[in-house]
């Protein structure tokens, strides 16, 4: 199978070959690349507690939550795999891509350091249906919000459990307290920092 892996593909092929895979891999100008891989409990806890807020959140809109197994086109020949994808596709039955992705977020750990972020970025910026891009860190309490406006993207930083992110196109509150509830970061880490 390795020698599948190393030629040009179509995005139909890779979807199909990435479905036998034991790994997960994303589509980077038309060839897989092997996804890291161990999260830490942290980067996971962040990743459930932000699916189980959308989730409740989005209840009784068209728009739903994804995983990374949900792939997102963001060239020709290429998919990327955000740790959570807001789509707003109808419901269809074997399709492994987000048709309408809305939101896309991103949590930053140690298992993900070798990632090309300003190049995944850039990509998802040009994205014409993504409102939202967000970054939450999984080794200090700290998010931002990428925020699609009429004349580009708009960044704000939240740092502390008492800040709120308004996410107002899709109608969600993330709070930061509930995006870092149960992990190993404390308030008290963040009021120590300069």
């Amino acid at each position: 199978m390795a020698s599948a892996a190393l030629k040009l593909m179509t995005p139909e092929e890779f979807l199909l070959w990435d479905l036998t895979q034991e790994d997960k891999h994303e589509f980077v100008d038309g060839y897989p690349v092997k996804m890291m891989t161990g999260a830490s409990r942290v980067h996971d806890t962040i990743v459930v507690n932000l699916i189980g807020i959308l989730r409740d959140q989005l209840r009784g809109s068209p728009c739903k939550p994804a995983t990374d197994d949900i792939a997102l086109r963001t060239k020709i020949r290429s998919f990327r795999r955000p740790d959570v994808t807001v789509t707003c596709d109808p419901p269809k039955g074997d399709v492994y891509e987000a048709l309408e992705p809305r939101m896309v977020v991103e949590v930053l750990s140690p298992s993900n350091v070798g990632i090309n972020w300003d190049r995944k970025m850039r990509e998802y910026r040009r994205l014409e249906q993504l409102d939202y891009i967000l970054i939450c860190d999984a080794q200090i309490v700290g998010a931002t919000l990428l925020t699609r406006t009429e004349t580009g993207w708009e960044d704000a930083d939240f740092d502390r459990f008492a800040d709120v992110i308004d996410i107002p196109k899709l109608h969600c509150r993330l709070s930061i307290a509930e995006i870092y509830e149960g992990t190993s970061l404390s308030e008290e880490a963040i009021d120590s920092t300069p």
